[in-house]
């Protein structure tokens, strides 16, 4: 056992799915598969318990997943005291995220990172993916949080988690808080084209589709028409986590078909050691992993706004 594989046991645990994991760690889904099942043999106990579709944590696998990650965080710790001792004149951060995370990660990540190191300076950038993607590579920022990148980037994609998309309306479309993936062809809706783009993919193997009334790429301008009562929109479940008490919201699961996004934290390869990245990519996934505990990205802070 060793690091490279807590990481990727980490990722599959993340993930739920050898497939999604294989394709943001990137590595060939049969090694993945390799490395999982060498690890149970190594750990003499089942880890993963393979179902129809992805993959669940059995006991042993949380056991072992809680650890890993304490051994992970720590030996990144370890690394950046050893690769740098307190480093003068840092260059600045820049870290890249979606407008539907910027206002969930960004405060507490950015007072976190002035706690851990007094001459951090860290800046933010906000965007799409897509344009997330290209200042990536292009060098403008040094790390992001996508949404489903596609693969074949040179790039590094550690996986943070997998959050449903939810139907959101307003009360008085009398939306109930279970709707069927049939209902939804006849429900108006307002999307950005990035979340429609990812939803489309995803119906197009059951042969349904969207009555789409307007793309519009504002998070903000959406959810202000939605509380106007006109107009639904499918969005990831954070998104409306500040209207989880408001009794006109309703969040409405999508039944016979899983619609989800994932949340990846992509870097540049750089065998250079960087302790400043090293410390705003260690405490972007502490974020992440506290907000996923706080049930942030699930229904699990929305039931009252699900039932309007």
């Amino acid at each position: 056992m060793n690091l490279k594989t807590l990481r990727y046991f980490i990722a599959v645990a993340d993930s739920g799915s050898l497939t999604a994991a294989a394709a943001a760690i990137p590595i060939a889904q049969p090694a993945l598969t390799r490395q999982m099942r060498d690890l149970e043999a190594e750990m003499g106990v089942q880890l993963l318990q393979r179902l129809p579709r992805g993959v669940r944590l059995t006991p042993a696998g949380v056991t072992l997943y809680e650890s890993a990650q304490r051994i992970v965080s720590e030996a990144a710790r370890l690394g950046r005291r050893l690769a740098h001792s307190q480093q003068k004149n840092r260059a600045p951060v820049i870290l890249g995220a979606s407008p539907t995370l910027a206002r969930l990660l960004l405060p507490r990540l950015i007072e976190n990172c002035m706690d851990a190191m007094d001459d951090l300076e860290l800046r933010a950038r906000e965007a799409f993916t897509p344009a997330l993607l290209d200042w990536l590579e292009r060098g403008m920022i040094d790390m992001a949080v996508l949404t489903n990148p596609e693969p074949g980037r040179t790039l590094s994609f550690q996986p943070l988690l997998g959050e449903p998309f939810a139907l959101v309306s307003h009360a008085q479309m009398r939306i109930g808080p279970v709707v069927s993936v049939n209902q939804l062809a006849r429900i108006p809706l307002l999307m950005t084209s990035l979340h429609r783009g990812l939803v489309d993919r995803q119906l197009a193997s059951l042969g349904k589709s969207l009555q789409v009334r307007a793309e519009i790429d504002s998070v903000d301008s959406i959810r202000e028409l939605v509380l106007r009562g006109r107009w639904a929109t499918i969005m990831p479940v954070s998104v409306f986590s500040d209207n989880a008490q408001d009794a006109s919201i309703v969040m409405s699961e999508i039944s016979g078909v899983q619609l989800n996004r994932l949340l990846v934290l992509a870097t540049r390869i750089d065998p250079r050691p960087n302790p400043s990245l090293s410390l705003v990519h260690e405490l972007v996934v502490a974020e992440f992993s506290r907000m996923e505990r706080l049930g942030i990205f699930s229904f699990a802070t929305s039931g009252s706004a699900r039932h309007g």
